[in-house]
C-alpha cells in the first residue's frame, strides 16, 4: 500500500470518528506514510475513490415529556363508561330497583371539563333513561349555557342515584352508599377537571357533611383534588324565583374558575369543539 493511500484511509477513519463522536478534524495530528513497497518497484497507483465531505454529526434532541402528545383514549373511556352502565341496569343493591323504568348512568362528553352532578333521577328521566331531561333538565341546559357549558359539548352530567326514588323523594342515606360506587367509578374514569354539584343531597353526599345547600353554595371545595361548587337545584329555582340571583353568582364564579383551567374553552364551546 502506498504512503499515499495511508493517508487516505487515515483521512477517511477520522472523518468516520468526527460524524459518530462529535470531534472536529483539528483534534487529529498530521500523520505522514511511507509506502510498503520495495526501492525501485515500479507502483502503478489506483485512482482514489473520491468520497463526499463528511456531514456534521447531528445532535438529537428528546422532548420534554409534556410536549408529547397524549393517546386519544375517547374509545376506551366510552367502553368503561358502558360496561359501568350495564352494572348499573342490573344492580338490585336497593329498594329503588323494584319500581324502575330504566336505570339513569348519566350522559356526555367523556373527557369533561366540567361534570355536573344532581341528586336522583325524577319521572322523566326514569322514562327516557337518561338525566336531566324534564323541566328542571331544559332550566340546568339553559344554565350551562349561559357559561358556554353544554352535555353535547364539553360536560358530563350524573345523579348521587341512579334511580327515581317513588314520589320523586329525595334518595335515602342507604340509596346513596349503594350507588356510591358507581358514581365515584365514572369520577374515576372521567377525570373532569371540575365538578358542578346542583341541589343539596349531591353536595352533601360528596363532602360528606349535613351542612346545608344555603352555607354551602358560592364558594369551591376540593373533591379528590377536583375544583367542586355547590349551586342551587334548577327544581328549587322553578320553585322560587328569588334563588335565581345568587344562582347566576354561583355560575359566574364556576365561569372564572374555568377560565383558569382553559382560558380558550368558551372558544372551543362556540365551534362546537372539544
Amino acid at each position: 500500500m502506498t504512503g499515499e493511500q495511508k493517508e487516505y484511509f487515515y483521512d477517511l477513519l477520522n472523518k468516520a470518528e468526527c460524524l459518530y463522536t462529535g470531534k472536529v478534524l483539528g483534534d487529529f495530528s498530521i500523520q505522514h506514510f511511507v509506502s510498503d513497497v520495495e526501492p525501485g518497484t515500479v507502483v502503478k497507483e489506483q485512482p482514489l475513490v473520491q468520497m463526499p465531505p463528511a456531514v456534521p454529526p447531528q445532535i438529537i434532541r428528546t422532548a420534554p415529556p409534556a410536549s408529547v402528545p397524549q393517546p386519544d383514549n375517547t374509545q376506551d373511556i366510552q367502553q368503561q363508561l358502558a360496561s359501568i352502565a350495564q352494572k348499573i341496569a342490573a344492580c338490585q343493591r336497593c329498594q329503588l330497583c323494584a319500581n324502575r323504568t330504566n336505570t339513569v348512568p348519566g350522559v356526555g362528553v367523556p373527557r369533561p371539563l366540567v361534570m355536573v352532578i344532581g341528586e336522583a333521577p325524577g319521572h322523566d328521566e326514569d322514562v327516557r333513561g337518561e338525566p336531566f331531561v324534564g323541566a328542571a333538565g331544559q332550566l340546568l341546559d339553559k344554565m350551562l349555557a349561559s357559561i358556554q357549558l353544554s352535555r353535547h359539548d364539553n360536560c358530563f352530567i350524573a345523579n348521587i342515584v341512579k334511580c327515581r326514588p317513588h314520589g320523586n323523594r329525595d334518595p335515602l342515606p342507604e340509596e346513596a352508599a349503594a350507588c356510591a360506587s358507581f358514581l365515584q367509578a365514572q369520577i374515576h374514569i372521567l377525570q373532569p377537571r371540575s365538578i358542578l354539584t346542583v341541589g343539596r343531597i349531591a353536595v352533601q353526599n360528596l363532602l360528606n357533611t349535613s351542612t346545608g345547600i344555603n352555607r354551602l353554595r358560592g364558594q369551591f371545595y376540593e373533591y379528590n383534588g377536583i375544583p367542586l361548587l355547590p349551586t342551587y337545584h334548577p327544581s328549587a329555582l322553578l320553585r322560587n324565583e328569588d334563588l335565581k340571583r345568587p344562582a347566576w353568582e354561583d355560575l359566574k364564579l364556576f365561569r372564572t374558575k374555568l377560565l383558569q383551567l382553559d382560558p380558550n374553552y368558551q372558544q372551543k364551546y362556540l365551534n362546537g369543539g372539544n
